[in-house]
């Protein structure tokens, strides 16, 4: 039976490893498609999109660490990086390139598959259905403990429904998935200091092997999309020896 679930591009130059993960993700309903290289990848997605991509860091022919470059700067495709030999700068230039996950090599094939289902989630969310239409009289009133459904993030607003970040024009500003949902933990707990643990648990942005500066790095790529001065953060503060916390005022 062909498979029928989302489909992903597997990216590794070793025709081994290359098989063996898109034969374990066609064995749980994924559509795979196999690319050696950077080169098939971009081949492949002159014809189809891939719904997710499983990306090799180290290859011969291209750098992965330039494919994400490439990609991110393009599209939002998801992408999970496998390495077995990056050192965690190399993990958390990735991360910081706006990849969404990473596993080492070899990995258990059981948590991959958790980790692809887990970034799909978060890729494809969909938005609510809105509520129905009613008068400014009957409708009842919002949860204090609700947020709205924009709010203010420094010079942009975040739209909770469409997923988007976008400035005072209405121009969006990409965002990656992991940089919505940690907006998004942020705004349902302003004024609230944070741990780097907490956050990650919110955002369902968990890595394998967990450290501080996996969430470190999204913070710094919201900071430059959000602050008047990255440099000098008032909205997303730093809170020294614990994590973070979000001031809409920006005191």
């Amino acid at each position: 039976m062909t498979p029928t679930g989302p489909h992903i591009a597997v990216v590794d130059d070793e025709a081994d490893a290359r098989a063996m993960v898109g034969e374990y993700l066609r064995l749980h309903g994924f559509d795979v498609t196999l690319c050696e290289g950077g080169r098939a990848l971009r081949a492949h997605l002159q014809i189809r999109t891939p719904d997710l991509i499983v990306l090799d860091l180290n290859m011969p022919e291209e750098d992965g660490l330039s494919i994400v470059r490439d990609l991110k700067a393009r599209s939002p495709i998801p992408i999970i990086m496998l390495t077995a030999t990056a050192s965690p700068i190399d993990r958390v230039v990735g991360l910081e390139l706006g990849a969404d996950d990473y596993l080492p090599k070899p990995c258990e094939l059981r948590e991959l598959v958790a980790r692809v289902r887990s970034v799909l989630r978060r890729a494809q969310g969909t938005p609510p259905a809105p509520a129905p239409a009613s008068s400014p009289a009957s409708a009842p009133a919002a949860s204090p403990e609700t947020p709205s459904r924009t709010i203010r993030f420094g010079t942009k607003w975040l739209e909770l429904d469409a997923l988007r970040l976008r400035d005072d024009a209405g121009m969006e500003q990409p965002l990656t998935r992991s940089e919505f949902d940690l907006l998004k933990a942020f705004a349902d707990h302003p004024k609230r200091a944070l741990s780097r643990e907490r956050l990650l648990d919110l955002a369902d942005a968990r890595d394998p092997d967990a450290f501080d500066r996996a969430i470190d790095v999204r913070i710094n790529r919201i900071r430059k999309k959000v602050e008047p001065d990255p440099a000098n953060p008032r909205y997303i503060r730093t809170v020294r020896g614990l994590g973070y916390i979000f001031r809409p005022e920006g005191d």
